[in-house]
């Protein structure tokens, strides 16, 4: 019998449990992007909490666009030595951290310095944000910058990174038809609306070499019409196993896909684990570990679905948000379910703290 506490491997990173804290916009660094004590404290509380890996939250790769209030950054070298200090704190707890990398595009604050970039001239629906279709240069020079940003994670320390592709940021407003209507090699058919995300891949890849572990967070689909289907979805992640990819995380939707009624019909509180059906059906797909998340609360559950499917590994967000010591907790026998009541309070672009914990 399989145990979510079973010491595993992802490519050459070893895993010291199945649990790993996904992706989190903490909104805490500095002004300038920097990681303050405040971020310090997070990164500390996570891994003296027991979870396994760590995926930080979405990082800035490019100064093209403005970036969200209180994100990390890391598209210069100047960054480097920052991010070092939460790296070294993971360690000496014995877990990973993974630094997740993204462009923001349409989700971002308003700011006429800087251009709104996007695959074409949609105005997002969450956001209402209008982008500037990006030319074929702007398109290899954001490809670029993901990739440099991957090498500067490798310098500073980071046990790998991921690329989100997820969530109506940048690289996935590429695989969405409503978004996406280039008729040049970009858009039209899954295979072109791909290639930015797989040409990043590529980039990041030749940059890092193929032992480092690269990982893509990627919609199941979007939940909203003329979206990424799940077939589609299937597609592009056979693709990046064929290219050397090491794990996907499968999660779901956008802001754009919470304001169509088809999201809040397919996914609700009673049907958690959100995503585990989809995570299921790519694993039968795939070959390399398939990261379920969302809705996550229940360790019984998971040990269920750990032995019923073939699900590798399950990443939780607002549980640790709420409670950073609870897989700790878990470990230790105390089962109960996690605090956390999905009441979304604790996200927004402010600081992300729990309800519960707020002074």
């Amino acid at each position: 019998m399989k145990s979510l506490f079973d010491q595993t491997q992802v490519g050459p990173l070893k895993l010291k449990n199945r649990f790993i804290r996904s992706a989190t916009y903490e909104g805490m660094a500095e002004e300038k992007g920097n990681i303050n004590d405040e971020l310090f404290k997070v990164y500390e509380d996570l891994a003296k909490g027991g979870v396994g890996t760590i995926i930080t939250g979405i990082t800035a790769v490019t100064d093209l666009e403005e970036f969200i209030p209180g994100q990390m950054r890391i598209y210069n070298d100047s960054f480097i030595d920052n991010h070092k200090k939460i790296i070294e704190v993971t360690h000496k707890y014995n877990a990973n951290i993974i630094l997740q990398l993204g462009a923001a595009g349409t989700q971002t604050i308003r700011n006429e310095e800087k251009v709104i970039l996007g695959p074409s001239n949609i105005t997002d629906l969450g956001y209402k944000n209008t982008p500037k279709e990006m030319t074929l240069e702007e398109i290899v020079s954001i490809q670029i910058d993901f990739a440099n940003a991957a090498l500067r994670a490798k310098k500073a320390g980071y046990d790998g990174i991921q690329i989100h592709a997820a969530h109506g940021y940048l690289l996935s407003k590429f695989l969405t038809p409503y978004y996406n209507r280039r008729t040049d090699e970009y858009g039209g058919n899954i295979e072109n609306r791909s290639r930015m995300l797989i040409e990043t891949y590529k980039k990041i890849r030749d940059k890092v070499g193929k032992n480092y572990p690269v990982l893509i967070k990627i919609n199941c689909e979007d939940f909203m019409d003329q979206g990424m289907t799940f077939e589609e979805c299937k597609y592009v992640c056979k693709k990046l196993e064929e290219l050397g990819v090491d794990a996907v995380e499968i999660s779901g939707g956008s802001l754009s896909s919470r304001l169509n009624e088809s999201y809040s019909r397919k996914i609700v509180k009673g049907q958690a684990p959100y995503y585990t059906f989809y995570a299921e059906r790519i694993k039968e797909e795939v070959n390399i570990p398939v990261i379920s998340v969302g809705g996550i609360r229940d360790i019984s559950a998971l040990t269920k679905i750990l032995n019923e499917s073939s699900i590798d590994y399950f990443a939780l967000s607002r549980p640790l948000v709420c409670e950073s010591n609870l897989i700790k907790r878990w470990s230790e026998g105390n089962t109960e379910p996690s605090k956390c009541i999905s009441c979304g309070k604790c996200s927004g672009f402010g600081k992300t703290i729990c309800v519960f914990n707020r002074k």
